[in-house]
């Protein structure tokens, strides 16, 4: 037999082994893949048992809204509190429940830090989910891969929170996309979602593509073409795996047109998706006296924003050290930061941007005031000439919101929602500045400074009307209203 005659045997006697293989792997997978479905409808049939059992017990359906760090005293948190108001408010027939991940505290404590921090009192008290595991959804758990690495921490962390108590509406308020399929389609239940900041966005792949350096972009990698080809790759499939959970919510609210644009590209669900600007405590701010400060011998600089790391407080502080250079220094100038610690790791971030402080020698015309009242808030913000915010594409802006109904002259970053929502011409008038870097930011800030009492007058006037639009009436009505199909689905 030829070596031709002999490769043209083995060839035929290695198909003969494939196929004979073939029908057993057929089999195997059919018989896998019956099994995955009949335990995936096991899972379901025993959980909505408990949520049957639960609803024979209470008499009611329940809405369970999943916010792991609903003690933080953040926006985001605003925005849970003034959505569980307005529910309770409207449907007096409905319970809700709200999964947290805030060990340390009582229900009480953070209901009574809801009223402190945001002046928010519920009409009703609510039902809390504690959950262990909150750990899984910490960045720092994961310095490589975070976007993934959290992803999949929430879906654990969602199925712990669908064990402990199923609902019949649930409420993503957090950001936790891939939590949704788990209870739609484990859970039975019907399911909305809050969307503050899309996780990944085409301008954080143009980061990434441009090998530009930022908080989520380390330098080590922006260095690397194969690093940076290889992060492209991956939050290109990441995007992927977002836009398919994303779009399995039957409800989707966002807060921004910034956010609009990204999650109707990620999500495609237009027929689903509305914009609801987040609830700012426009009235609260209204008694703080709007008159002309000619006179005021020293000027202070208000930041109102969490220590997180894209919030960037160090472009403020070395913005802030440019104006001191240029000749505003003495007693004339000082920039209090102010904001809420969420955990051990944002805390280290305040050593860190004290430490900053001292570097650049400004430690002391710099204040720190964490985690205040809404009581001191005011204050502050009742002494304040200039509002400062930095975070480059911030979702919305809630801080900025408030600073302009304060009556303070607002600096913010030149992009995302306070470039396309909030720091917009009112009635043919200037409401804010805008900038991007430190050199602008300094510039700005002197071009305020040696503005006219009566021009910077005019302008906070302006500021103050225009953000009527974001008060928490206008929040709530507009909540209500995209709620109102989901809430029809509730058998009562």
């Amino acid at each position: 037999m030829s070596g031709h005659d002999q490769l043209v045997h083995c060839l035929c006697e290695l198909t003969r082994l494939l196929w004979k293989l073939l029908l057993p792997l057929v089999f195997l997978c059919v018989l896998l893949i019956a099994v995955l479905v009949l335990l995936v409808l096991a899972v379901r049939f025993w959980l909505q048992s408990n949520r049957n059992a639960r609803r024979a017990r209470d008499g009611r359906p329940t809405v369970a809204f999943f916010h792991p760090y609903c003690n933080a005293g953040g926006g985001g948190e605003r925005v849970l509190w003034c959505a569980i108001r307005a529910l309770q408010n409207r449907y007096a027939d409905i319970n809700f429940v709200v999964y947290t991940g805030d060990l340390g505290v009582t229900g009480q404590q953070i209901l009574d830090g809801a009223r402190r921090h945001f002046n928010i009192v519920l009409p009703r008290p609510v039902q809390f989910v504690f959950l262990r595991h909150r750990l899984l959804v910490e960045p720092g758990l994961f310095p490589h891969f975070t976007l993934l690495g959290q992803s999949v921490g929430s879906v654990f962390l969602g199925w712990e929170a669908l064990t402990e108590f199923v609902p019949d509406l649930y409420i993503d308020s957090m950001g936790y996309a891939f939590t949704l399929p788990l209870f739609r389609y484990l859970g039975g239940c019907s399911v909305g979602s809050y969307v503050h900041y899309p996780t990944i966005s085409t301008d954080m792949l143009s980061v990434v593509r441009e090998r530009n350096p930022r908080f989520n972009n380390a330098d080590y990698v922006s260095n690397s073409l194969f690093l940076s080809a290889f992060k492209v790759v991956y939050y290109c499939l990441f995007a992927l795996l977002y836009g398919m959970a994303g779009s399995c919510s039957d409800l989707v609210m966002v807060n921004s047109s910034w956010t609009l644009d990204h999650i109707l590209s990620l999500w495609r669900a237009p027929n689903r998706t509305s914009v609801v600007y987040p609830p700012c405590d426009v009235s609260a701010f209204l008694d703080i006296p709007l008159e002309d400060d000619g006179d005021k011998k020293r000027h202070s600089i208000i930041s109102v924003a969490q220590f997180r790391p894209e919030k960037d407080h160090r472009l403020q502080i070395r913005a802030f050290k440019k104006v001191l250079d240029r000749g505003r220094a003495g007693e004339a100038l000082k920039l209090v930061l102010i904001g809420g610690c969420r955990n051990q790791e944002d805390e280290d971030r305040v050593l860190m941007l004290r430490g900053l402080c001292q570097e650049l020698g400004v430690s002391e015309k710099v204040e720190f005031k964490l985690n205040v009242s809404f009581e001191e808030l005011k204050r502050e913000m009742g002494e304040a000439t200039i509002g400062l915010h930095t975070m480059w594409n911030e979702h919305f802006g809630i801080g900025v919101v408030e600073c302009m109904a304060a009556g303070k002259v607002i600096l913010a970053h030149k992009s995302g929602g306070p470039k396309l929502d909030i720091v917009v011409p009112f009635e043919g008038g200037q409401t804010g500045f805008l900038a991007d870097d430190e050199d602008s930011y300094a510039e700005a800030i002197e071009r305020i400074l040696a503005m006219s009492s009566s021009s910077r007058l005019q302008l906070r006037r302006n500021a103050r009307q225009s953000v009527a639009r974001f008060s928490d009436q206008e929040f709530d009505a507009c909540f209500l209203a995209a709620m109102e199909p989901l809430m029809g689905t509730l058998e009562r």
